[in-house]
């Protein structure tokens, strides 16, 4: 018969019972892992404590496709940080290094301005208009860890939505014709 018509055959077997208890746990291990990413937000600080390095800009430190762990913490950003910021108009947050820092006496904020490694050019171009530094609010946290190529399933799911599609619906049909 084949397999499709193993699985087609699963799924008209499936009683009610069976199928709430899948979609139960199915609901219990999305709503864990939202609570884990909650719980790395509180635990390190920072709005987005993991992210993809999508561009070649931070090259030969980090190559596209690694996954990096941010922290942040009140102390100051210093030259020579990699940070991660998000700049106003635009969606995808950015990882570059900072490489000049203009602390502000009368209140001991900090102006940053970035550049990313393998840049020419620093990033007063990326940053909002007529913006020619990040302040803290723009910084969602500095690099305190990495694990390279990871990131790739993130890259390769974004740049070709069809593989995602496919994998949801191949770990459904599996959530939904699994016997245990």
């Amino acid at each position: 018969m084949g397999f499709i018509g193993e699985t087609v055959d699963s799924i008209k077997a499936i009683k009610i019972r069976q199928l709430l208890t899948q979609a139960i746990t199915l609901g219990m291990i999305v709503t864990s892992a939202l609570i884990i990413w909650k719980a790395l937000i509180c635990v390190t600080g920072s709005e987005s404590p993991v992210v993809v390095v999508l561009s070649e800009s931070m090259e030969p430190g980090f190559q596209r496709g690694d996954i990096l762990f941010l922290r942040m913490t009140k102390e100051p950003i210093r030259a020579g940080e990699i940070v991660v910021f998000s700049v106003d108009g635009r969606e995808i947050p950015i990882v570059h290094r900072a490489i000049k820092v203009h602390e502000r006496g009368d209140t001991k904020e900090v102006d940053v301005l970035t550049k990313g490694d393998n840049n020419d050019i620093d990033d007063i171009g990326l940053y909002a208009e007529g913006q020619l530094w990040l302040h803290r609010h723009h910084i969602m946290g500095r690099a305190v860890g990495f694990l390279p190529y990871v990131g790739w399933v993130t890259i390769i799911m974004t740049e070709k939505p069809i593989i995602k599609y496919i994998l949801i619906g191949a770990l459904g049909l599996l959530v939904i014709t699994s016997k245990d």
